[in-house]
């Protein structure tokens, strides 16, 4: 397990070894990480290099990274089809959790030293797939002493997507929600925290199995779009529940038949492209129904938000990670085995989270 993983790490090769003594942290020369050194998504693309440890600069803090999640962005990331593209070679790797070990100054980033945090990677540098990152101060969450390392290493992707999407539908004052890719960690989330929040969700998934999965965990109407019937029956619960908002993380022609099925005046939110197409919807529904599509990326939603309003969503959220805004994990992985990873989760992505362990080695995996 994870915490197996870090008490091992002070055990390999002295040339890597993180060494604790008296308290302090030594900090090594050179790290493992995966690097990326092309955008083709070939093969050799993805590789486990040895790098320089960075040190932090004026407002910085280096994290030893406990764990780190593939997310459906870093696979977009990967394939160089992400909102932004780095210089390559580059770690990829949007979010993990760790131990803040040295800082480069600021009241921040000094108080932070010790620290167990859930960080998020700088937009021009290496991500979190290594050993150490190097992330801004004000980009890490303290965590409670309560909250599992594991789960706060997927605590800012998902939740707070989760978290502002639904903001969005209460803000357009919607009755139900329409929600597709459901099943995956995300959509899950999404359904539990909408019970909380007395809002109604119609998940829409694509096979049968995904949708008995989460009629077991409680969802309330879940429709399999495989279905001849699927058309009909997503009219009749979208007029029904009125469901005026929909997020979509599919795109391709799925986008144009949920908002076809929504109410005059509807909102699809698109924030993501499983399907690697552009929506396509009927330009009617715009002109003469008055529906509208918006996109959604956390990054910029983030960026809207002040310091403190993070901070406060962020404890938030902290105390749901065990309960709403938990995630499955399907695989804990050490960095050699990242490749194998990756095409598992992109070949299933309902199955739980893969989570990268930078402590683990070969044979450790669980």
């Amino acid at each position: 397990m994870l915490a197996h993983a870090l008490a091992g790490k002070d055990a390999r090769a002295p040339g890597n070894a993180v060494i604790e003594r008296g308290g302090m942290t030594q900090i090594p020369e050179t790290m493992r990480a995966l690097e990326l050194r092309s955008y083709d998504g070939g093969a050799d693309s993805l590789v486990l290099a040895e790098k320089p440890v960075p040190r932090p600069g004026a407002g910085q803090v280096l994290v030893r990274v406990a764990a780190s999640p593939v997310n459906p962005s870093d696979l977009m990331f990967l394939r160089g089809m992400y909102g932004l593209r780095k210089r390559l070679p580059v770690v990829p790797g949007f979010e993990c959790s760790g131990e803040v070990v040295a800082s480069g100054g600021g009241f921040w980033a000094r108080y932070l030293v010790g620290h167990r945090v859930a960080c998020a990677a700088p937009p021009d540098d290496d991500g979190t797939w290594a050993e150490f990152m190097l992330a801004r101060a004000d980009h890490c969450i303290p965590l409670r002493r309560e909250t599992d390392i594991e789960q706060a290493s997927t605590l800012i992707v998902n939740p707070f997507t989760a978290w502002a999407l639904l903001e969005t539908a209460e803000e357009l004052r919607a009755g139900a929600v329409v929600q597709t890719a459901a099943a995956g960690a995300l959509g899950r989330m999404i359904v539990r925290l909408a019970v909380v929040r007395g809002i109604h969700v119609i998940s829409v998934v694509r096979r049968r199995g995904q949708a008995e999965m989460l009629e077991r965990e409680g969802a309330g109407h879940v429709l399999d779009s495989s279905e001849e019937e699927f058309d009909e029956r997503l009219v009749e619960l979208c007029t029904r529940l009125r469901a005026t908002v929909a997020f979509d993380a599919v795109a391709g022609e799925l986008t144009g038949r949920v908002l076809r099925a929504m109410p005059a005046g509807s909102t699809a939110v698109v924030y993501g492209a499983l399907s690697l197409e552009g929506c396509v919807v009927d330009p009617r529904s715009l002109i003469f129904e008055r529906k509208r599509v918006r996109g959604f990326w956390l990054s910029e939603w983030l960026s809207t938000q002040g310091a403190l309003r993070k901070f406060r969503v962020a404890r938030k959220i902290q105390g749901l990670l065990g309960d709403e805004l938990r995630t499955e994990i399907r695989a804990r992985l050490p960095l050699e085995k990242a490749a194998e990873g990756l095409r598992q989760y992109a070949r299933e992505m309902t199955g739980g989270k893969i989570i990268l362990v930078p402590g683990l080695t070969a044979g450790q995996e669980t």
